[in-house]
Protein backbone atom coordinates (compact mmCIF):
# COMPACT_ATOMS: atom_id res chain seq x y z
CA UNK A 1 0.00 0.00 0.00
CA UNK A 2 1.09 3.42 -0.63
CA UNK A 3 2.59 5.79 2.22
CA UNK A 4 1.19 8.47 2.70
CA UNK A 5 2.38 11.65 3.90
CA UNK A 6 0.65 14.72 5.48
CA UNK A 7 1.08 18.69 4.08
CA UNK A 8 -0.32 21.75 4.20
CA UNK A 9 -0.87 23.97 1.31
CA UNK A 10 -0.70 27.65 2.07
CA UNK A 11 -3.01 29.84 -0.09
CA UNK A 12 -2.12 33.23 -1.68
CA UNK A 13 -5.27 34.91 0.83
CA UNK A 14 -3.54 33.46 3.73
CA UNK A 15 -5.07 30.40 4.54
CA UNK A 16 -3.84 26.71 4.41
CA UNK A 17 -5.47 23.57 2.86
CA UNK A 18 -4.85 19.82 4.24
CA UNK A 19 -3.42 17.76 2.03
CA UNK A 20 -2.37 14.14 1.75
CA UNK A 21 -0.19 12.61 -0.72
CA UNK A 22 0.21 9.22 -1.82
CA UNK A 23 3.26 8.12 -3.73
CA UNK A 24 2.58 5.63 -6.79
CA UNK A 25 5.37 6.65 -9.42
CA UNK A 26 5.97 8.36 -12.39
CA UNK A 27 2.61 7.81 -14.50
CA UNK A 28 0.00 11.52 -14.60
CA UNK A 29 -0.66 12.11 -10.71
CA UNK A 30 -4.22 12.08 -9.61
CA UNK A 31 -6.14 14.77 -7.81
CA UNK A 32 -8.73 13.94 -5.42
CA UNK A 33 -11.73 16.46 -4.27
CA UNK A 34 -14.46 15.38 -1.78
CA UNK A 35 -17.69 16.50 -1.74
CA UNK A 36 -19.26 20.03 0.25
CA UNK A 37 -19.63 18.56 3.93
CA UNK A 38 -16.76 16.00 3.17
CA UNK A 39 -12.86 16.13 3.43
CA UNK A 40 -9.71 14.14 2.60
CA UNK A 41 -10.55 11.24 4.57
CA UNK A 42 -12.85 10.47 2.31
CA UNK A 43 -10.16 9.00 -0.11
CA UNK A 44 -8.42 6.47 2.13
CA UNK A 45 -9.23 3.93 0.88
CA UNK A 46 -9.35 4.83 -2.78
CA UNK A 47 -6.51 7.06 -3.02
CA UNK A 48 -3.66 4.59 -1.89
CA UNK A 49 -5.37 2.02 -4.51
CA UNK A 50 -5.44 4.62 -7.09
CA UNK A 51 -1.65 5.08 -6.29
CA UNK A 52 -0.93 1.29 -6.95
CA UNK A 53 -1.85 1.97 -10.67
CA UNK A 54 1.84 3.56 -10.46
CA UNK A 55 0.90 7.46 -10.28
CA UNK A 56 1.29 9.76 -7.32
CA UNK A 57 -1.89 10.93 -5.86
CA UNK A 58 -2.85 13.83 -4.36
CA UNK A 59 -6.13 14.67 -1.76
CA UNK A 60 -7.06 18.15 -0.92
CA UNK A 61 -9.37 19.03 1.82
CA UNK A 62 -11.29 22.45 0.47
CA UNK A 63 -11.36 25.43 3.05
CA UNK A 64 -13.31 24.79 6.11
CA UNK A 65 -13.32 20.92 5.95
CA UNK A 66 -11.14 18.63 7.86
CA UNK A 67 -8.04 20.30 8.90
CA UNK A 68 -8.01 22.97 6.32
CA UNK A 69 -8.34 26.38 8.12
CA UNK A 70 -11.83 27.54 7.69
CA UNK A 71 -12.85 30.90 6.12
CA UNK A 72 -13.80 33.83 8.34
CA UNK A 73 -15.69 35.39 5.18
CA UNK A 74 -18.58 32.44 5.07
CA UNK A 75 -19.18 34.14 1.17
CA UNK A 76 -15.87 32.33 -0.27
CA UNK A 77 -17.05 28.90 0.65
CA UNK A 78 -18.32 29.16 -3.31
CA UNK A 79 -17.24 26.34 -6.36
CA UNK A 80 -15.58 29.57 -7.64
CA UNK A 81 -13.09 30.07 -4.64
CA UNK A 82 -12.36 26.30 -4.64
CA UNK A 83 -11.16 26.83 -8.18
CA UNK A 84 -8.37 29.18 -7.43
CA UNK A 85 -7.55 27.31 -4.61
CA UNK A 86 -7.19 23.79 -6.42
CA UNK A 87 -5.01 25.76 -9.02
CA UNK A 88 -2.70 27.61 -6.20
CA UNK A 89 -2.31 23.97 -4.47
CA UNK A 90 -1.49 22.66 -7.77
CA UNK A 91 1.22 24.92 -8.37
CA UNK A 92 2.43 24.49 -4.64
CA UNK A 93 3.33 20.52 -5.39
CA UNK A 94 3.91 21.29 -9.01
CA UNK A 95 2.05 19.52 -10.79
CA UNK A 96 1.60 21.17 -14.42
CA UNK A 97 -1.64 18.12 -15.29
CA UNK A 98 -3.47 15.84 -13.20
CA UNK A 99 -6.07 13.80 -13.87
CA UNK A 100 -9.04 14.96 -11.45
CA UNK A 101 -11.19 12.44 -9.43
CA UNK A 102 -14.34 14.42 -7.82
CA UNK A 103 -17.04 13.70 -5.59
CA UNK A 104 -20.18 15.88 -5.76
CA UNK A 105 -18.86 19.20 -4.93
CA UNK A 106 -15.16 17.97 -6.03
CA UNK A 107 -16.88 17.08 -9.64
CA UNK A 108 -18.77 20.67 -9.85
CA UNK A 109 -15.00 22.30 -9.21
CA UNK A 110 -13.30 19.50 -11.69
CA UNK A 111 -15.76 20.99 -14.31
CA UNK A 112 -15.23 24.11 -13.29
CA UNK A 113 -11.27 23.97 -13.45
CA UNK A 114 -11.52 22.68 -16.65
CA UNK A 115 -13.52 25.68 -18.32
CA UNK A 116 -11.28 27.95 -16.72
CA UNK A 117 -7.90 26.06 -16.86
CA UNK A 118 -7.91 23.09 -19.51
CA UNK A 119 -4.33 22.33 -19.80
CA UNK A 120 -4.54 21.21 -15.87
CA UNK A 121 -6.78 17.85 -16.41
CA UNK A 122 -5.29 14.82 -17.80
CA UNK A 123 -9.13 14.04 -17.27
CA UNK A 124 -11.80 13.38 -15.19
CA UNK A 125 -13.51 11.53 -12.98
CA UNK A 126 -17.14 12.52 -12.06
CA UNK A 127 -18.24 10.93 -9.37
CA UNK A 128 -22.48 11.56 -8.87
CA UNK A 129 -23.24 15.07 -9.71
CA UNK A 130 -23.58 16.54 -13.38
CA UNK A 131 -24.02 20.20 -14.59
CA UNK A 132 -27.79 20.18 -13.79
CA UNK A 133 -28.50 19.51 -9.61
CA UNK A 134 -31.82 17.06 -8.86
CA UNK A 135 -34.11 19.83 -6.87
CA UNK A 136 -34.53 16.94 -4.56
CA UNK A 137 -30.76 16.11 -3.98
CA UNK A 138 -30.20 19.76 -3.65
CA UNK A 139 -33.17 20.06 -0.68
CA UNK A 140 -31.91 17.10 1.10
CA UNK A 141 -28.53 18.47 1.13
CA UNK A 142 -29.42 21.72 2.17
CA UNK A 143 -31.60 19.79 4.84
CA UNK A 144 -28.45 19.04 6.90
CA UNK A 145 -25.55 21.20 5.44
CA UNK A 146 -24.72 23.04 8.08
CA UNK A 147 -27.92 22.51 10.61
CA UNK A 148 -27.69 22.51 13.83
CA UNK A 149 -27.61 19.12 15.99
CA UNK A 150 -25.80 18.30 19.23
CA UNK A 151 -22.49 16.92 19.20
CA UNK A 152 -22.04 13.47 19.63
CA UNK A 153 -21.22 11.78 22.84
CA UNK A 154 -19.33 8.95 21.74
CA UNK A 155 -18.27 7.25 18.14
CA UNK A 156 -21.60 4.89 18.29
CA UNK A 157 -23.50 7.85 18.73
CA UNK A 158 -21.60 9.80 16.04
CA UNK A 159 -22.60 6.75 13.77
CA UNK A 160 -26.05 7.15 14.69
CA UNK A 161 -26.40 10.76 13.26
CA UNK A 162 -24.44 9.97 10.27
CA UNK A 163 -26.61 6.65 9.47
CA UNK A 164 -29.90 8.95 9.97
CA UNK A 165 -28.65 11.09 7.24
CA UNK A 166 -27.34 8.71 4.89
CA UNK A 167 -28.75 5.34 4.90
CA UNK A 168 -31.18 6.41 2.38
CA UNK A 169 -27.41 6.07 0.00
CA UNK A 170 -26.39 2.87 1.50
CA UNK A 171 -29.50 0.78 2.59
CA UNK A 172 -28.21 -2.34 4.05
CA UNK A 173 -24.76 -1.50 5.73
CA UNK A 174 -23.85 -2.83 9.11
CA UNK A 175 -22.55 -1.02 12.02
CA UNK A 176 -18.77 -1.46 10.70
CA UNK A 177 -19.86 0.41 7.67
CA UNK A 178 -21.47 3.33 9.45
CA UNK A 179 -18.60 3.85 12.47
CA UNK A 180 -16.05 4.13 9.94
CA UNK A 181 -17.88 6.34 8.06
CA UNK A 182 -18.68 8.26 11.23
CA UNK A 183 -14.92 8.77 11.72
CA UNK A 184 -14.31 10.20 8.11
CA UNK A 185 -17.71 12.90 8.54
CA UNK A 186 -16.69 13.52 12.60
CA UNK A 187 -13.81 14.84 14.62
CA UNK A 188 -13.27 14.00 17.92
CA UNK A 189 -12.77 17.25 20.72
CA UNK A 190 -10.00 17.28 23.62
CA UNK A 191 -13.25 16.83 25.92
CA UNK A 192 -14.02 13.34 23.76
CA UNK A 193 -17.02 14.35 22.24
CA UNK A 194 -17.68 14.09 18.49
CA UNK A 195 -18.50 17.42 16.28
CA UNK A 196 -18.81 17.00 12.39
CA UNK A 197 -15.48 18.06 10.68
CA UNK A 198 -16.35 21.17 8.95
CA UNK A 199 -17.30 24.74 9.28
CA UNK A 200 -21.34 25.08 9.74
CA UNK A 201 -21.08 28.18 7.76
CA UNK A 202 -20.81 26.18 4.93
CA UNK A 203 -24.52 25.52 4.91
CA UNK A 204 -25.39 29.54 5.62
CA UNK A 205 -23.26 29.71 2.21
CA UNK A 206 -25.15 27.56 0.23
CA UNK A 207 -28.36 29.06 0.97
CA UNK A 208 -26.97 32.68 0.32
CA UNK A 209 -24.66 32.35 -2.54
CA UNK A 210 -26.47 29.14 -4.11
CA UNK A 211 -24.69 25.98 -5.08
CA UNK A 212 -23.36 26.60 -8.13
CA UNK A 213 -22.95 28.68 -11.31
CA UNK A 214 -23.92 27.89 -14.59
CA UNK A 215 -21.97 24.58 -14.84
CA UNK A 216 -23.09 23.08 -19.16
CA UNK A 217 -20.32 24.71 -20.48
CA UNK A 218 -17.72 23.74 -17.79
CA UNK A 219 -19.37 19.91 -18.87
CA UNK A 220 -18.87 20.40 -22.49
CA UNK A 221 -15.26 21.92 -21.70
CA UNK A 222 -14.60 17.71 -20.39
CA UNK A 223 -15.72 16.51 -23.97
CA UNK A 224 -12.26 16.27 -25.18
CA UNK A 225 -10.57 15.19 -22.49
CA UNK A 226 -11.52 11.31 -21.34
CA UNK A 227 -14.05 11.17 -19.23
CA UNK A 228 -15.63 8.57 -16.50
CA UNK A 229 -19.17 9.52 -14.98
CA UNK A 230 -19.78 7.68 -12.24
CA UNK A 231 -23.43 7.26 -10.68
CA UNK A 232 -25.25 5.70 -7.97
CA UNK A 233 -28.20 3.81 -9.19
CA UNK A 234 -30.10 5.41 -6.35
CA UNK A 235 -28.87 8.85 -6.38
CA UNK A 236 -31.24 11.66 -5.74
CA UNK A 237 -28.93 14.21 -7.55
CA UNK A 238 -27.51 12.82 -10.72
CA UNK A 239 -31.06 11.67 -12.10
CA UNK A 240 -31.56 10.05 -15.66
CA UNK A 241 -32.89 12.62 -17.19
CA UNK A 242 -29.72 14.93 -16.53
CA UNK A 243 -27.91 12.35 -17.94
CA UNK A 244 -29.35 12.39 -20.94
CA UNK A 245 -28.87 15.62 -21.67
CA UNK A 246 -25.29 15.07 -20.38
CA UNK A 247 -24.57 13.10 -23.28
CA UNK A 248 -25.58 15.61 -25.40
CA UNK A 249 -23.26 17.95 -24.73
CA UNK A 250 -20.81 15.48 -24.43
CA UNK A 251 -21.18 12.40 -26.30
CA UNK A 252 -18.67 10.69 -25.44
CA UNK A 253 -18.07 10.24 -21.62
CA UNK A 254 -18.24 7.05 -20.27
CA UNK A 255 -20.53 5.99 -17.57
CA UNK A 256 -20.54 3.41 -14.55
CA UNK A 257 -23.80 2.69 -12.63
CA UNK A 258 -22.79 1.39 -8.70
CA UNK A 259 -25.77 -0.58 -7.56
CA UNK A 260 -27.51 -0.56 -4.49
CA UNK A 261 -25.70 3.16 -3.60
CA UNK A 262 -27.04 6.54 -3.77
CA UNK A 263 -24.96 9.58 -3.38
CA UNK A 264 -22.23 9.30 -3.61
CA UNK A 265 -20.56 6.42 -3.95
CA UNK A 266 -17.49 5.63 -2.16
CA UNK A 267 -15.31 4.90 -5.28
CA UNK A 268 -13.97 1.98 -3.25
CA UNK A 269 -16.85 -0.24 -5.32
CA UNK A 270 -15.53 -2.99 -7.95
CA UNK A 271 -17.78 -1.57 -10.40
CA UNK A 272 -16.41 2.13 -9.71
CA UNK A 273 -13.01 1.20 -9.71
CA UNK A 274 -12.81 -1.26 -12.70
CA UNK A 275 -14.38 1.74 -14.82
CA UNK A 276 -11.75 3.87 -13.49
CA UNK A 277 -9.34 1.44 -14.34
CA UNK A 278 -10.53 1.31 -18.00
CA UNK A 279 -10.40 5.45 -18.19
CA UNK A 280 -6.60 5.60 -15.92
CA UNK A 281 -4.50 3.05 -17.93
CA UNK A 282 -5.73 5.32 -21.38
CA UNK A 283 -2.87 8.13 -19.26
CA UNK A 284 1.20 8.38 -19.76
Amino acid sequence: MSHASNDRIGLSGGLTLEARRFRGGPKTPALCLPGLTRNARDFDDFAPWLAGTGRDVVVLSLRGRGGSDYDPDYLNYHPATYVGDVIEALDGFAIARAAFVGTSLGGIVTMLTSERAPARLAAAIINDVGPELAPEGIARIAGYAGAARPDAADLDEAAAQIRAINEVAFPGRDAAFWRLFATRTFRQRADGRWSLDYDQAIGKALVDVGPAPDLWPAFASLKNKPTLVVRGALSDLLTPPILEKMRAAHPGFALCEVADTGHAPTLSEPEAQAAILDLIETLD
